[in-house]
Parts: C-alpha cells; sequence; structure tokens
C-alpha cells in the first residue's frame, strides 16, 4: 500500500499550532508521527512525556571535548512538539525525531564558528545589521515585528484548513526571500542538508510499512518536505563531519525562553503564550485580553499601586478598537501593551513596565524526576541540593542565605551541626567552576570569619554549566579538584599561587592544599615584586585566621607567612624607589604586611618590619608619599614622639623643599590614623607655616597634593583641622565653628567653583 505523507507546519512555540495539531492528528490518526528534533534523542521521548516532567524543559546536546559546544532544544507545555509527543503516548503510536543527530548538528555550528572566526573580515563591526526575512516578511505585511505578525495571523486563525495552508505560504514566502540573496548564508546550506535528511527519515517510515505518516516541522521547512525533493543518500550522509556529543534532558525556565531570538527558538513572552494555550483548550480565546489586563492591574495592586476595575475596562476596550484598525477580531500583544500603558500605567511605561514583564514572561522553572537522563555530574548537583537543604533555592527567582560557618551544638547529628559549613564548601566549589547559580554577597558582619551571605538563582545556563563540568570530573567535587589542578598548574606568580590556596580552603578541599602549598613555596622563591609578595602574606593571613572555623590545619601555612613577610620586608625600601603611579598600589602592599605584622607578631620578624619602616620613613630619595605613609604607620604604632615628628614635619615641610615633594609626603602621612594627626598640634602649627611661605607658583603645585589628602578626610574631621589651624591663628574653636557655619559669600562659591572647574593634571 502506498504510504500518504501528511505535513504539518508550525513554529516551534506556538499554543494556537499546538492546539491545530492536536485536530490534525485527530482527523488524520497517522500510524506515525515524525517530529522535528534531534533524531539520536529518541531515548528521550519517554522521559519527555512521563507523568512527573513538568515543562519547560530542554534537550540539551554537547560535545565531550574542549572547547564545548552545546545546542538546545527547549520545549513549553504549549510546544506543538510536545504536544504531538503527549498525543503519540496517549494513542500507543510511536513518535520519532527526524532532525540531524547532534554529533553532526553540533559538528556543523563548530565549523560554522571555526569558517568566522578565519574570515573575520567578513563581518564588519561598523556593518548595519541585516534584518532577518522573518522580520522583513512582517514588515510587509504592515506588522511592527515577527512576533506580532505570527500572532495576528496563526495564533488567532481558529480555521484549520486556512491555518495550514497558510504556514505552508509563509514557508514558501520565506524561502523565496532567502533563495534570492546572493552568496547563500551558512544558515541556508544548513537548511538544505537537514531537510535532506528529514526527508531521509519520513522515507524510511514508509518503507518500513507506515502507511499514514504525519510529519511535524518548522513552517519554513514544510514546503520541501515531500518526496519531490530528493532524500539525502548513505554516501551523502557518510560525508557529513561528526564530533563525539552527548544528550542530556534539564530543566527550563519561561524567563530563558524569553530571551531568546529567532524565528522560533523562543518567544519574548511565555507566561502570555501559555495563558493563550489554556484559553484555547477551552475554546475560549477572546477570553485573555481581559486576564492579561486583570494580571497587569493585580500585580501593580500587590505592589502597592492601586488601579480600579474601570481602567481594566477601558483598556480592554482600546485593545478591542487598536486591534480592530489592523482588521483583528481579537488583541494581539503589541495592542493589549499599548491599551496597559495608556490606562493602566497612565501613559507612563515604567509605572507598569514591571507587572507587564511578570505577566508576560512569568517565572516559571520546569522540573525532571531524579535521575532522569542526567549526567553523573547533574545527578550529584542535585543529591547535594538535597542533602543540604538547598531544593528550594532552585528556582528562577534571586533568593538570600546567610551562613553561619560554626558549629551548630543544639543539634544531635555532626551534618546538622556543620550543614551551613558543608553549604559554603559547595557553593564555593560551584563558583571554582564558573556554574553561575550561586554569588557570594558582602556579609553584614564582613569582618567575622564564620559569615557568608550568598544569593542564589537557578538558569538555564547554570544548568548546561553543570553539564560542561563533567569533563572535569563525575561529581563536582571531583570536578572542582581538576580545576584546581589546572590553575596550579598554569599559576605564574606568588600572589595568585596565594588567592588559589585561600579557594581551596574555601571549597573545604585539604587534599589539594599540599599541592597549592608547594607551589607558593616554589613562587615565593622565585618572586622579586613587593606587591605579590605582601598580597600573598595577606591572602595567608586570612586563610589561617579563619582555619580553625573551616576545620583544616593551618599550621604547614604559617612558615609561608612567615617566609613571605620577611622578603616582602626586604623589597620594601627598593620598591618604593617609584613614581606616584605606582606608589598606590605599594602603599596597598605596606598596608598588607602591616596587617601580618600586626596580627602575627610572635610568628613574623617584626623588628625588621620596623627597621625597614623606618629607613622608608626616613628617606628622602624614595617616593615621598610612600615615605609619608610609613611615617603614619610608625604613629600608629606609637613610635614616633611629638618631638621627633615635629623635626620631621618640619624638615619635610620647609620652603627649600620641592612643593611635590613636601605636599606629596603630606598626602601619605594623611592616609591613615587621622584622628591620632588631629591631637597632635605640632604637625599643623608647621603645614600652616610651610604654605604661608609658598610662593604661587609653588603653591599651585602644592595644592595638588594637598586637595587630595584632605579629600578623604571626613566632615567630622576637616572640623577637626579647622579648629587647630584656628587655634594656630590665635582663634577660638568656638569662634572657628561659627565660621564654618555660616553660609559661604558670593566671592567664596566663586572660588570654590573655579577650584572645581580647575584641571589639576596640566600642573
Amino acid at each position: 500500500m502506498t504510504a500518504k505523507f501528511h505535513i504539518f507546519g508550525i513554529r516551534h512555540l506556538s499554543p494556537g499550532g499546538a492546539w491545530h495539531l492536536h485536530r490534525f492528528l485527530d482527523r488524520v490518526k497517522p500510524d506515525i508521527v515524525l517530529i522535528e528534533g534531534l533524531s539520536d534523542a529518541a531515548g528521550l521521548i519517554d522521559h519527555i512525556t512521563g507523568r512527573r516532567t513538568k515543562p519547560p524543559i530542554a534537550i540539551l546536546a554537547y560535545t565531550q571535548t574542549l572547547p564545548i559546544r552545546t545546542l538546545v532544544y527547549p520545549m513549553a507545555v504549549y510546544s506543538p512538539e510536545y504536544q504531538a509527543l503527549l498525543w503519540a503516548k496517549i494513542h500507543d503510536i510511536e513518535a520519532r525525531f527526524i532532525d540531524l543527530p547532534s554529533d553532526i548538528f553540533l559538528c556543523l555550528q563548530q565549523c560554522e564558528f571555526s569558517e568566522k572566526a578565519q574570515n573575520p573580515e567578513s563581518q564588519s563591526e561598523t556593518d548595519t545589521p541585516r534584518v532577518s526575512f522573518y522580520e522583513q516578511f512582517a514588515h510587509k505585511a504592515g506588522e511592527p515585528d515577527y512576533e506580532t505578525y505570527w500572532e495576528r495571523h496563526f495564533e488567532h486563525n481558529q480555521n484549520a484548513a486556512s491555518y495550514r495552508s497558510s504556514a505552508y505560504q509563509l514557508g514558501l514566502g520565506l524561502r523565496n526571500m532567502e533563495t534570492a540573496e546572493t552568496p547563500a548564508s551558512y544558515n541556508f546550506t544548513e537548511n538544505i542538508v537537514r531537510e535532506a535528511y528529514m526527508r531521509r527519515k519520513i522515507q524510511f517510515a514508509a518503507d518500513e510499512g507506515y502507511v499514514k505518516i504525519a510529519a511535524v516541522t518548522g513552517a519554513y521547512h514544510a514546503p520541501v518536505m515531500s518526496m519531490d525533493y530528493p532524500a539525502m543518500t548513505d554516501d551523502e550522509l557518510a560525508a557529513l563531519p561528526r564530533i563525539e556529543s552527548k544528550l542530556t534532558l534539564m530543566p527550563y525556565s519561561y524567563f530563558k525562553l524569553s530571551t531568546q531570538s529567532g524565528y522560533g527558538a523562543g518567544n519574548h513572552a511565555p507566561f502570555y503564550y501559555e495563558m493563550m494555550w489554556r484559553a484555547v483548550q477551552q475554546n475560549d480565546p477572546e477570553k485573555l485580553p481581559a486576564q492579561y489586563l486583570a494580571k497587569i492591574a493585580r500585580n501593580l495592586r500587590e505592589s502597592g499601586t492601586s488601579r480600579s476595575a474601570a481602567e481594566v475596562i477601558e483598556g480592554l476596550r482600546l485593545a478591542n478598537s487598536l486591534a480592530a484598525l489592523k482588521g483583528g477580531h481579537i488583541p494581539a500583544l503589541c495592542d493589549l501593551k499599548d491599551a496597559a500603558v495608556t490606562l493602566i500605567g497612565q501613559g507612563e511605561k515604567s509605572v507598569v513596565a514591571e507587572a507587564m514583564a511578570r505577566v508576560e514572561v512569568g517565572t516559571a522553572i520546569g522540573k525532571l524526576p531524579q535521575g532522569i537522563s542526567q549526567t553523573s555530574i547533574q545527578d550529584d548537583f542535585n543529591r547535594e541540593l538535597k542533602r543540604l537543604k538547598l531544593i528550594k533555592y532552585k528556582t528562577a527567582v534571586r533568593q538570600d542565605i546567610n551562613l553561619d560557618l560554626r558549629e551548630n551544638r543544639r543539634v544531635k547529628s555532626e551534618e546538622a551541626a556543620f550543614i551551613d559549613l558543608n553549604r559554603s564548601f559547595f557553593l564555593n566549589r560551584l563558583t571554582a567552576l564558573d556554574v553561575p547559580f550561586a554569588e557570594k554577597r558582602t556579609s553584614r558582619q564582613h569582618s567575622a570569619t564564620w559569615a557568608e551571605a550568598w544569593s542564589l538563582q537557578w538558569t538555564p545556563e547554570s544548568e548546561i554549566a553543570i553539564v560542561e563540568a563533567v569533563l572535569k570530573g563525575e561529581t563536582v567535587e571531583l570536578a572542582a579538584a581538576f580545576q584546581f589542578k589546572m590553575m596550579i598548574d598554569q599559576c605564574r606568580s606568588v600572589d595568585e599561587a596565594a588567592v588559589i590556596v585561600c579557594k581551596i580552603c574555601e571549597c573545604g578541599m585539604t587534599d589539594m592544599i599540599d599541592k597549592a602549598r608547594r607551589t607558593l613555596r616554589c613562587m615565593a622563591g622565585k618572586s622579586s615584586e613587593f606587591t605579590a609578595v605582601a598580597s600573598a602574606a595577606d591572602e595567608l593571613r586570612m586563610i589561617v585566621r579563619y582555619g580553625d572555623v573551616r576545620r583544616f590545619d593551618t599550621a604547614p601555612l604559617k612558615p609561608l607567612i612567615e617566609q613571605l613577610f620577611t622578603k616582602g620586608a626586604l623589597l620594601l625600601l627598593s620598591a618604593a624607589g617609584c613614581d606616584n603611579l605606582a606608589a598606590k598600589k605599594i602603599l596597598k602592599g605596606i598596608t598588607a604586611l602591616n596587617r601580618t605584622a600586626l596580627e602575627y607578631d610572635r610568628l613574623i620578624d617584626e623588628a625588621l618590619w620596623i627597621r625597614e619602616l623606618a629607613k622608608l620613613s626616613d628617606a628622602d630619595y624614595l617616593n615621598p608619599m610612600l615615605s609619608g605613609y610609613a611615617c603614619a604607620v610608625l604613629l600608629e604604632r606609637n613610635l614616633i614622639e611629638n618631638e621627633a615628628l615635629a623635626r620631621e614635619v618640619s624638615r619635610r615641610l620647609s620652603p627649600g623643599i620641592d612643593a611635590d615633594l613636601g605636599a606629596g609626603w603630606f598626602e601619605g602621612l594623611a592616609q591613615k590614623n587621622r584622628y591620632a594627626l588631629l591631637a597632635r598640634l605640632p604637625l599643623w602649627v608647621q603645614l600652616a607655616e610651610y604654605i604661608n611661605a609658598l610662593d604661587d607658583v609653588q603653591y599651585s603645585r602644592a595644592l595638588v597634593f594637598l586637595r587630595r589628602a584632605f579629600s578623604q578626610f571626613s566632615p567630622l574631621e576637616k572640623r577637626g583641622i579647622a579648629e587647630n589651624l584656628g587655634e594656630v591663628w590665635g582663634v577660638s574653636s568656638d569662634s572657628v565653628s561659627e565660621v564654618i557655619s555660616l553660609p559661604l559669600t558670593e566671592d567664596e562659591e566663586e572660588a570654590i567653583d573655579d577650584l572645581d572647574d580647575f584641571d589639576f593634571d596640566d600642573l
């Protein structure tokens, strides 16, 4: 018996298409349903249609070699392909995917990427982006975009015969536009290959004895799915390139669907289309506009903005009028949005923008039973979420979680006592693998080593990143260990090695510490860069500081702190012979080493550090700002008496000293311990005398450094400076406060304005 082919063209995420396809299949009653989709995903069909599977979901194909390429095939509950699979399951007939298998598809994708990389001149950055054929088609039909065109002409089309023939004509029109372009695009060439392969699969079904064959493809492909066109031969199939790949199912989200682009890869308003699917299932599509506007008003009310039912009713009338102007009997989404802004938003889009996003996109996220078509690392990820009681955070809505890493002595089991610590290890491992699920925030107890704050949000990109990590290990822990091994092998500086050690400790992976520590020791012996050595010492200081709360032995790291600190102290003077730009980095290094000295004074050679600081403080040939900062550090440690400070200030701030050097030294001095400076009146006496002695040229140059120094003082500290200077000039503090409180005169405001406009970089 001759096989009869029934081709049905759809859009991949179309509730109207799914509804018409259901009716078409009921009428045709095919023996087999063939669906555009990765042909090697046949083993996933039972899982896709499983009772506990909840769309949106996606088939994910990925390569097994680096660089990893991925291909995502999403399905929502209103996807025609998903509904076709359900129809086949209910009617107990076979369903197959008939598009290219993933190993060919991914290889073609890689070839396209390589071709573009080799011919960058063909993609000029100044070229105007080409409008897609879909958008061009919509514009010719008088619609603003393809989404609106499709909705008005297909989603609202309730006539079965008209729908199918219109989809066929749309496909023809799109193909004619594309074939008229020369040279042919890579996508066009790829589509030719795909279509030949799909015809091959359709022909196979006929050769197997199926009589009534229904093939569901994108409207673009539908016109060439008949056997009037040649099917791919065995030789042609054998000639296609392949790359080793794997397939898995993953939950998807409406947010991700809304961000995709193209003719059918996604739609901008997935929740709106889900509401449309429910409406057409109930044979009442006319109720959708009222639902949409009512939900927007409800969202506004829930957020505290009152909106009346009258505004919703008027909005519906306006939307119907806008639709009528386009010849439609039901408003399209663009009509509803215009009406929502005009009536409910009272002309302000910003008022309703968030509510519209919630109603159009939604927060739906799919679900799959645990273990279904998962890679080993996905299974491990889900097990860890369950073990650590983090399942509720696997949503598309960002949620915050605060962790207390200390032992909870109020619970009985060890696992419960350290659940937050183990959560921290897990989340830090995901961060090390660049899985965009957990983001560390600044904790309110930022100085506490036991506190961590995180924001968690699941996205399809998170799932893809987890799948990609399977190449590094079968579990999250093993993958993170492999990642750290690569980082250690590629490490080239001592501070980078220290950061790696810190990250390993945060991940609770003590087995990796020894290898990282050996690399760090080696780098420490080779490094001669002060800032890198100082940064590494400070990083290890922090690790040792929170070692107890993270339950690992920090004793092996302490000799490294001592080694790095000694080397940093000895490198200080040579590093300080630099310009002002480099001095800012050196200053941070001094701060880091001084923190280490204060915290581990019994571990390190503190006397060496103080001697080197004193040399820097006294030096005239080194960077003046760093000399001033070294003086401030010694002052903070109470190692400089008032008389000694007065002598140093007198030496540094004297008319015979170049203004750049004197004011630069004061800038360094003012970086630290300002309250101690305010309490030392001789300093301000000397500063006042110094400024008075400067000529106009010297004053202009000194002003650069002094302005920068004083800009870092708080208003209260600046008042203290004014009171000190008032005392120097014989003015009481009460009088100074009174003068400071007075409004500025016009001359003073003009002088400040001139100062703001002055280009200090020219000095």
